[in-house]
């Protein structure tokens, strides 16, 4: 008769287990699974103590596995890669990939891009999130992320810089017909102002006071509001490059001060890499790297 599955050990425990077991080192374990080196020790004795026998011989720096230990690793190993195949084929199809963007990024960047993505990579179904949240890969079935960040990064992360973060101050040309370049700080600040929630016209004119104008919680709301006339706005040169180019907006001057967070493609280290996923990343980096300066 087949052991009721009842009896069989915590998931966590055999998580913790399968990952100390590859890496022979319970703090490599613990950086892999985001818990601590302590919860990672503590689901292996549990698992043991299930057991009723040793997994690990512990030593001065490190851990080998006992011969119950490796026979039981090659099992729990196996037995992951099953689950994670079947769950993969339950949820995506195996050539659709989700990105998760800033609602900028997106708006600016990806959705003007996306049938130079889709004639690159035709056999990918791209997944969109816009997002200002940092990602839990795991939890929201994240392949890729865009995020506005600066190092260190997590050693579970692979992280690769996509541009600066170099601010410009902008506005619609009608705005600014009756004004010749450049312009005064006094000039500008007879604007209207068109604020996101990164509040940088207070950093822009060094004001503790909040400053009157139009108000949005997205930057790409602002930059809507800016083509359409309505006022200036501050945003990163990336996002305005194509409205710069057509004319559509004017760059009156750059921002002058440094917000310390540039854009960075993410993803997890997985330890079996995805075809589909590496060829957008690798995509993603052949268009949206800034050229390095002569």
């Amino acid at each position: 008769m087949l052991k009721s599955r009842r009896t069989l050990p915590p998931l966590n425990a055999l998580r913790a287990f399968e990952a100390s077991g590859r890496r022979l080192n319970f703090r490599e374990a613990s950086e892999e699974l985001g818990v601590t080196q302590g919860a990672v020790a503590q689901q292996v004795r549990l698992l043991e103590d299930h057991l009723g026998l040793s997994l690990f011989y512990r030593l001065p720096r490190g851990v080998a596995l006992t011969t119950q230990g490796t026979a039981y690793l090659a099992e729990i190993t196996r037995a992951f890669d099953i689950m994670g195949k079947a769950t993969g084929q339950l949820y995506n199809r195996a050539d659709a990939l989700t990105i998760s963007v800033t609602p900028t990024f997106a708006t600016k960047l990806l959705i003007p891009q996306l049938s130079l993505l889709k004639t690159a990579l035709p056999w990918i179904e791209l997944r969109t999130i816009a997002t200002e949240a940092v990602s839990d890969f795991d939890r929201d079935q994240v392949d890729i992320a865009v995020r506005q960040t600066r190092p260190p990064f997590p050693a579970t992360l692979e992280a690769q810089l996509l541009f600066r973060q170099d601010l410009v101050v902008v506005a619609n040309s009608h705005l600014l017909r009756d004004l010749r370049l450049p312009l005064s700080v006094e000039q500008i600040r007879a604007l209207p102002l068109l604020h996101d929630a990164s509040h940088h016209w207070q950093k822009f004119f060094g004001a503790g006071e909040p400053l009157s104008g139009a108000v949005f919680n997205q930057t790409t709301l602002a930059l809507d509001a800016a083509l359409a006339g309505q006022g200036a706005a501050i945003a990163c040169r990336a996002f305005v490059q194509a409205d710069l180019e057509a004319g559509r907006l004017i760059e009156i001057c750059p921002a002058g001060f440094d917000v310390k967070s540039d854009f960075y493609l993410i993803r997890k280290h997985r330890p079996q890499p995805r075809e589909s996923v590496d060829a957008v990343w690798a995509w993603c980096l052949s268009n949206w790297v800034a050229p390095k300066a002569e």
